[in-house]
C-alpha cells in the first residue's frame, strides 16, 4: 500500500512539474515569440498580432537602427555599463571586505553595514525629485554623472552579497597574510579578492543587467539627446497619434541582444555565486 501510494504522489509530482514547465515556457517563449514576430512584420500586417509574417521585412532593423541613432547611443550604454562595472566590483568587495572582517569587533563597521543595508528598502521614486535637483546643481546630469550614480545605489545590495559569502571564508587566510607580512590592502588584492570570483561573477553579471536595462534614472537624468541611453531611444517611435510598433519591436530586439548573449553566457555564475554566499557555516 505504502508503494503504491509513494508511486501515485511521485506521478502527481510528475504532472505538476511538466504543468509548471509548460507554464514557465510559455511566460518566457510568449512575449518573445510576439516581438519577434512583430518585429518583421509590415505596417500592414499589425492587425493579426500573433500570426506569422508573410513576408519578412529585415528592413524594419536598418531603419530602427537608423531611427534611433543605434551607433551613438550604444556607445553611451556601453560606457555607462562597462565604467560602472569596473568601479563596482573592487571598491564594494574592499568595502565588504573591511565590514564582513570587522563588524564583530566594532560599532562602527556594524552600523555602516546596517547602514548601508537599510538603502535597499527605499524605492527610487522617493529619490527621484530630489536626485534630479541634486544633479542640477552639481552639474551630473551627464553621462559621467550617471555612471557614478549607478556606483553608489549599486552598493547597497552588492555590500550584501559581498559580506554574505566572505563570512564563509576563513579568517585563517587573513592571519596567514598577516604572518607573512602583508598589509591589509595586499591581503585583499592577493589572496582575498581571487577567493572572490564567484560572487564577483555574480556581481558583475547582475550590475551589467541592471545598468543596461535601466530606464529610469536615464529618463529623470539625461536630457541631452546626444547623451541618452538606448532605453531612452525607444520613445521615438510613439507618436501622438500612432506608434510604429514593428520598427520599435525591432529596436527592442536590437537592445534586447547584447545582454541576452551575456547573460547565456555566464547565468551559471549567478546561481553558484549566490548559493554559496547563502549558506552560513
Amino acid at each position: 500500500m505504502k508503494k503504491t501510494a509513494c508511486k501515485q504522489k511521485e506521478k502527481k509530482n510528475r504532472l505538476l512539474t511538466l504543468l509548471l514547465l509548460l507554464l514557465a515556457v510559455v511566460c518566457i517563449f510568449g512575449p518573445l515569440y510576439m516581438t519577434v514576430v512583430i518585429a518583421l512584420k509590415s505596417p500592414q500586417e499589425m492587425s493579426h498580432v500573433l500570426a506569422l509574417p508573410r513576408h519578412i521585412q529585415w528592413s524594419n532593423f536598418a531603419k530602427a537602427w537608423d531611427m534611433t541613432d543605434y551607433p551613438r547611443k550604444f556607445a553611451n550604454t556601453l560606457f555607462i555599463t562597462l565604467v560602472n562595472l569596473i568601479f563596482t566590483v573592487f571598491t564594494n568587495a574592499m568595502a565588504s571586505y573591511a565590514i564582513a572582517r570587522n563588524r564583530k569587533k566594532s560599532r562602527f563597521f556594524n552600523f555602516l553595514y546596517y547602514y548601508f543595508i537599510s538603502a535597499m528598502f527605499i524605492p527610487f521614486n522617493v529619490l527621484m525629485l530630489p536626485l534630479v535637483n541634486e544633479a542640477n546643481k552639481f552639474h551630473i546630469d551627464n553621462v559621467l554623472g550617471i555612471t557614478f550614480l549607478y556606483i553608489v545605489f549599486g552598493m547597497p545590495m552588492n555590500t550584501f552579497l559581498y559580506t554574505g559569502y566572505i563570512k564563509s571564508i576563513p579568517e585563517a587566510l587573513d592571519e596567514a597574510a598577516v604572518i607573512d607580512g602583508a598589509t591589509p590592502f595586499q591581503t585583499f588584492v592577493r589572496i582575498m579578492f581571487p577567493v572572490l570570483k564567484p560572487m564577483t561573477a555574480t556581481v558583475a553579471i547582475l550590475s551589467v543587467m541592471w545598468t543596461w536595462n535601466d530606464f529610469l534614472m536615464p529618463l529623470v537624468l539625461l536630457s541631452d539627446k546626444k547623451q541618452q541611453t538606448l532605453q531612452l531611444a525607444q520613445y521615438i517611435f510613439q507618436g501622438q497619434f500612432n506608434t510604429q510598433y514593428n520598427l520599435a519591436f525591432a529596436s527592442y530586439l536590437l537592445v534586447l541582444l547584447p545582454v541576452l548573449v551575456f547573460y547565456v553566457l555566464c547565468q551559471k555564475w549567478i546561481i553558484s555565486g549566490v548559493v554559496t554566499g547563502a549558506v552560513k557555516q
